[in-house]
């Protein structure tokens, strides 16, 4: 059973900064041979990419929306995928999840709320 848990959500302010990380278990072959992504969902919207990254680490795919706040990275040891969010604003509230887009599989996600 293939398993994909987000975690590091939580209430941030406008201009903030929050981590969130992605960890990975049960997959068919090495985590390190899947691209993995993260996605969000906004109230009242539908899910849309945010970044992806190739099975290297290498390779980064971040929305244009996001490319110059957000980073992507991954650790191959830990089969953890990281999303490092700076300067969030409030267009940043969604729930986020993980991708594994080979195995067509998500995590249950992770709530993020940018509120003063």
């Amino acid at each position: 059973q293939v398993h994909l848990v987000e975690s590091g959500g939580g209430l941030v302010q406008p201009g903030g900064s929050l981590q969130l990380s992605c960890a990975a278990s049960q997959f068919p072959y090495s985590f390190s041979t899947y691209v993995i992504a993260w996605y969000r969902q906004a109230p009242g919207k539908g899910r849309e990419l945010v970044a992806s990254i190739g099975t290297r680490g290498g390779d980064t795919w971040p929305a244009e929306s996001v490319k110059d706040r957000f980073t992507i990275s991954r650790d191959n040891v830990e089969n953890t995928v990281s999303l490092h969010m700076n300067n969030l604003n409030t267009d940043d509230t969604a729930v986020y999840y993980c991708h594994a887009p080979a195995l067509n599989y998500w995590g249950r996600g992770t709530l993020v709320i940018v509120s003063s």
